[in-house]
């Protein structure tokens, strides 16, 4: 399963400015997939992104709030596939941004589907809060945690992260927003990569 390819190819990006450019261009071939009946998978990442800049939230926090769906755009392409089955799209993603970014960034992203799962055990009520299209991905992801998933997954470093990163996920979905680009997070993007190797 491999990404779509940038105008430089993943495996020979040299520098952060074209990691930022390539992501960038991801969302423009596959970001207009729908995130749900409402929404577009671009416009649910900016909204995310812009809940976590007015939370006050660092920089490879806000970075992984916008990119924390990225997984989505690697998966096929393929509505029934991804509607009925789950396909990892959290380890997927973080797995894929790793080559890039650090821990910072990619365990909230890694736990943020788990951070849903412990919700719904610890907080009774977050359930009924939850989106039908959430609702439904909960069934095929597993349901609440039980009482020693809930403290197995408390022993995270990135736990309390990926919780806050899930509380901005179930809010960006409003549809009356339209964010259809991520380029106003170009520099963003750039700033947070790790440092690459050389390239001879």
């Amino acid at each position: 399963m491999s990404a779509p390819q940038p105008a430089v190819p993943w495996r020979r990006i040299a520098c952060p400015e074209q990691v930022a450019d390539a992501i960038i261009d991801l969302y423009r071939q596959m970001g207009q997939r729908t995130y749900d009946e409402a929404i577009t998978q671009t416009s649910h990442a900016a909204q995310c992104a812009v809940l976590a800049m007015k939370s006050g939230a660092a920089s490879t926090t806000i970075v992984a709030a916008l990119l924390h769906d990225i997984g989505h755009l690697l998966e096929p392409d393929d509505s029934t596939i991804r509607h009925e089955e789950d396909l990892r799209h959290e380890y997927l993603g973080a797995r894929f941004l790793s080559n890039w970014y650090p821990t910072a960034v990619t365990e909230p992203i890694r736990h943020h589907v788990a951070a849903k799962r412990y919700l719904c055990a610890a907080e009774p009520a977050y359930f009924d809060g939850l989106s039908p299209a959430s609702q439904h991905s909960l069934s095929l992801q597993g349901g609440p945690f039980s009482p020693n998933e809930v403290a197995a997954f408390e022993s995270h470093e990135e736990y309390e992260t990926a919780v806050l990163l899930r509380r901005w996920d179930d809010e960006a979905k409003d549809p009356r927003l339209h964010y259809d680009h991520i380029d106003d997070y170009r520099d963003l993007l750039t700033a947070t990569v790790l440092p690459l190797p050389r390239r001879g």
